[in-house]
């Protein structure tokens, strides 16, 4: 059995839109002046824990844009490049990049391709909502960044339902992020103690 696994990174205040797209909206590319080697050698190893990309169809085209023409960066364009992708997209009808596109009901897809594959997912605000709700997610690694920029998308939107997570994991970064590793609480899971 496979774990589907978040990535995700976020301002202070929870903003996880274009960390690295300046042109998506006014404080696009917020992440870049943090971005250092420690930050991409961690990025590489949990990118090569992963069998498949799981991705949204915005994540996916602004990806696969940009990642086919990149090179170096510690390793991560070789790993971004080679990995199997897999895309949730209604209006999509065909994909490249080493992706697949996803047919039918997604949460079924999802549960099927889990049974057998790691899946990362990068980004994808709708889809990891969807994957939220349905809880379908194993882990959240949340790299939290010491910006605050007042508006954009979050990570978890006003309504979302309330959910028990365990931390299991955090690092401080020389370039300023806290990743945080959490897992959900299960109804079986007993309390940590320490």
């Amino acid at each position: 059995m496979g774990q589907i696994i978040v990535q995700e990174f976020v301002t202070l205040d929870g903003v996880m839109q274009a960390p690295g797209d300046p042109q998506e909206f006014e404080y696009g590319g917020w992440q870049l002046p943090f971005v250092g080697d420690e930050q991409l050698e961690l990025i590489v190893r949990q990118a090569e824990e992963a069998d498949a990309l799981l991705l949204g169809r915005k994540t996916y085209e602004s990806f696969a844009a940009a990642w086919p023409t990149a090179r170096g960066m510690n390793g991560l364009a070789d790993r971004m490049n080679a990995m199997p992708k897999y895309v949730a997209s209604r209006t999509l009808d065909r994909v490249e990049w080493n992706a697949s596109l996803l047919s039918g009901e997604l949460t079924e897809e999802v549960a099927r391709l889990k049974r057998r594959l790691n899946l990362l997912v990068v980004g994808s605000g709708e889809l990891v909502r969807t994957l939220t709700r349905h809880r379908l997610v194993d882990e959240y690694r949340v790299w939290t960044f010491p910006i605050v920029l007042g508006r954009g998308h979050r990570l978890f939107d006003e309504g979302a339902e309330k959910m028990d997570l365990r931390l299991t994991d955090a690092k401080t970064l020389r370039e300023g992020a806290a990743v945080l590793t959490y897992r959900p609480q299960r109804p079986d899971d007993s309390p940590v103690r320490a």
